[in-house]
């Protein structure tokens, strides 16, 4: 959009702004005015210029001229061939700027001395293969200045090339050419540097409006390169009205407190941002400030970056908020359909202990569930399952199976039955509602442990310090529950002897990616034995709870990629009758 363009008609807030800035403006301008004519020059009474006596002296040498130049300068002496083309030029003299120059970038005995004149060429032969030869050219026919931005050539020496580069000028002196260059190409890394960092800078003459902006003001500020460089109110009504209020201030500041200060500003049209750091320039110390001198970064880039972050944070801190109210939920949901066993199964001759750990990232939220509880026949219900997923769902999908257990238990039906109605539960859920188990059902009259394997990892058996995993079920494990409906499933009896403990656990505590089951079977096998060996469980329900519980510290870690949950079932001794 053009600088000059007004605020939208309606933002009165914004004309005021701009009013106020128009005003200061206007005033420092009748200050620097006032100072002017107050201070400034007076105009000069004529005086007759006397005649040059006998004594003047003659006009300086050119030696004297080049050493009176501010930058590196040769004078060249062109040299003609045959055909009255331009071969070469002869270095008739230097200034001591190109001397210096020269023993800062170029190895003493690389080049020719310059106690005598010589050949350009021969001194530097890369040098004809740049622009140097056809700007000679130029200015011998036209008789103008020539300039070439960038001038780069190769000086050969001891520690290897030496790159020289520098803007060059060459202009008619006379029946000789001088040429002079800067350094470094300065000006070129200047607009580098603008380019790169999407900087710019001006100075702007509150006397009369005048600026003096750097190279690449225009294209920074997005305009165009043959519009008219802004003023200082330009630039503020080219402002969205946000901005007006901190320009102002900044304006202020520099102008009247005479102090650095700096802005965010903000153009319309094409939403760029740029952070303003101004300076005042004064006539004198203490005095007036005459003009306002002022850098320019484009700071778009990082404040879209900045608002992305700050979304993206609101976003994150929305997402941990609901996180932590599922969560909440859950715990609560979890707490009430999970078992804290005690003492209640020692009329059994059984005890019971178990650790659930839930998968961190999931905010403490699975579908992990156990179950060890008494029934009315005397005998006991002991489960493991998980259900698949995370969140609610998975909790809502755990409670609901847990809990159809429990009531279809009271049937005394058999665990193959059991585990048929559970699946037959899990299958009217929902399209992905499934889940693995172990069922099973706990004879005390007998000590045999019966049980069923819905696609669950098979019971682990410690005896002696022994790990072993139990034979699968005739025809293998069963179908996962919620697959097909009317499925059956067989189960499997297994004795246990006194200090016998049955453990079943969920994938989650030794599945490692990529998954294999039996490696998963073999590490979990290793940590129950190495951790008995180190110490063998102790007797009573606390010695259990901590054999459980130094098992799954043993196995777990960052590695963990879901709930993990192990349950211990040790039998004690034979029931008590009494």
């Amino acid at each position: 959009m053009p600088v000059d363009d007004p605020p939208p008609a309606g933002d009165a807030r914004a004309r005021l702004e701009l009013r106020a800035i128009r005003a200061l403006l206007d005033a420092q301008r009748r200050r620097v005015t006032v100072y002017a004519e107050r201070y400034g020059p007076r105009p000069a009474e004529h005086v007759p210029v006397a005649a040059p006596s006998a004594a003047t002296p003659p006009p300086p040498s050119s030696q004297e001229m080049i050493d009176a130049l501010p930058m590196p300068a040769l004078l060249l002496s062109p040299v003609f061939g045959e055909k009255g083309e331009l071969k070469d030029a002869v270095c008739l003299a230097l200034n001591p700027e190109a001397r210096a120059y020269g023993i800062s970038r170029l190895p003493e005995g690389v080049t020719l001395p310059w106690d005598k004149p010589g050949s350009l060429y021969e001194r530097f032969p890369s040098l004809a293969t740049t622009t140097i030869p056809g700007l000679l050219v130029d200015v011998h026919r036209q008789r103008t200045p020539q300039r070439s931005d960038t001038v780069e050539w190769l000086v050969m020496t001891h520690a290897g090339p030496v790159r020289v580069n520098a803007e060059v000028r060459i202009a008619p002196c006379g029946e000789h050419f001088l040429l002079t260059w800067e350094p470094g190409s300065r000006l070129r890394m200047a607009a580098a540097a603008q380019r790169l960092m999407r900087t710019c800078w001006a100075e702007w003459n509150l006397g009369d409006d005048g600026i003096q902006p750097s190279r690449r003001f225009h294209h920074v500020l997005g305009l165009a390169e043959d519009t008219p460089a802004p003023s200082l109110y330009d630039l503020a009504a080219a402002a969205t009205p946000d901005s007006l209020p901190l320009l102002y201030q900044t304006l202020y500041d520099v102008i009247l407190r005479k102090r650095t200060a700096e802005c965010e500003l903000r153009l319309r049209g094409g939403a760029r941002t740029f952070r303003m750091v101004a300076e005042p320039v004064r006539i004198a110390p203490g005095g007036l400030t005459w003009a306002l001198r002022a850098v320019l970064i484009d700071v778009t880039t990082d404040r879209r970056r900045r608002e992305a972050a700050r979304r993206a944070e609101r976003a994150a801190r929305r997402e941990h908020e609901r996180a932590e109210a599922v969560a909440e939920v859950a715990a609560v949901l979890r707490d009430a359909v999970l078992p804290h066993f005690q003492d209640e199964l020692d009329t059994y001759g059984v005890e019971a202990a178990a650790v659930y750990r839930p998968d961190a990232r999931e905010a403490g939220v699975g579908g992990d569930w156990y179950k060890a509880r008494s029934l009315p026949d005397g005998r006991l219900l002991v489960a493991l399952g998980d259900a698949r997923g995370h969140g609610l769902s998975a909790v809502t999908l755990m409670a609901k199976l847990r809990y159809a257990l429990a009531g279809l238990a009271h049937t005394s039906e058999s665990v193959e039955q059991l585990t048929r109605w559970l699946n037959e539960v899990a299958c009217a859920d929902a399209d992905e509602s499934t889940a693995t188990a172990i069922v099973a059902r706990y004879h005390p009259d007998r000590t045999l442990l019966r049980w069923t394997c819905a696609g669950h990892p098979r019971p682990v058996l410690l005896r002696d310090g022994r790990a072993t995993q139990l034979p699968a079920p005739a025809g293998g494990a069963g179908l996962t529950l919620g697959v097909m409906p009317g499925t059956a499933y067989r189960a499997v009896e297994t004795p246990m002897e006194p200090g016998d403990i049955i453990l079943m656990y969920s994938d989650g505590l030794t599945e490692r990616r990529p998954a294999d089951p039996d490696q998963d079977t073999r590490r979990f096998l290793d940590a129950v034995e190495g951790c008995c060996r180190a110490s063998a469980p102790r007797p009573g329900h606390a010695g259990l709870q901590e054999c459980v519980e130094g098992i799954v510290a043993h196995l777990d870690g960052p590695h963990r990629t879901d709930d993990a949950t192990l349950l211990a079932l040790r039998r004690t001794g034979g029931p008590d009758v009494g």
